[in-house]
């Protein structure tokens, strides 16, 4: 498994926290980095760097962040593949990777969390699994047929 993160000019410094505590923990993590960084550059580009790399290995799990995790989600949940939930609690990363099958968490840099808050948050997600309960799978391979666009409707 390999962890990338990405995040755009507003949340290098917690990309650089998360990264070095992912890198403590003996976690192989990559940040996602553009040629050209400054308050210009868009989160649009990081997420879909970022979504092609987690796709490379099933595996693989992203982390993105922005001042709110919004942005990042809606653009990492238009790649297909992706299934990325913006997260707020360790709870709700929980629940986006062991009930939905999450393999992207978006989170906000300006969340009102502290550091020791977003570690947790992060260790959830890394640490949790993937969905086992029968219902959770078919949920998830619901949403899977909706991308595809081959869902039939109830």
């Amino acid at each position: 498994m390999k962890v990338y993160i990405g995040s755009d000019h507003g949340a290098k410094n917690l990309e650089k926290d998360l990264y070095d505590y992912l890198k403590s923990k003996n976690i192989d993590v990559e940040t996602i980095t553009l040629e050209v960084m400054d308050d210009n550059d868009d989160y649009t580009d990081y997420a879909y760097l970022l979504g092609k790399k987690v796709l490379e290995d099933k595996d693989n799990l992203g982390i993105l962040i922005c001042r709110d995790g919004i942005g990042m989600s809606i653009v990492a949940n238009k790649i297909k593949g992706l299934l990325c939930a913006r997260v707020l609690s360790e709870k709700e990363a929980v629940k986006a990777k062991n009930h939905s099958g999450a393999n992207v968490i978006a989170l906000g840099s300006e969340n009102g969390l502290s550091l020791e808050e977003n570690y947790k948050i992060v260790d959830a997600f890394i640490e949790n699994e993937y969905p086992t309960e029968e219902r959770r799978i078919r949920r998830k391979n619901k949403i899977i047929q909706i991308e595809a666009g081959t869902y039939n409707e109830l």
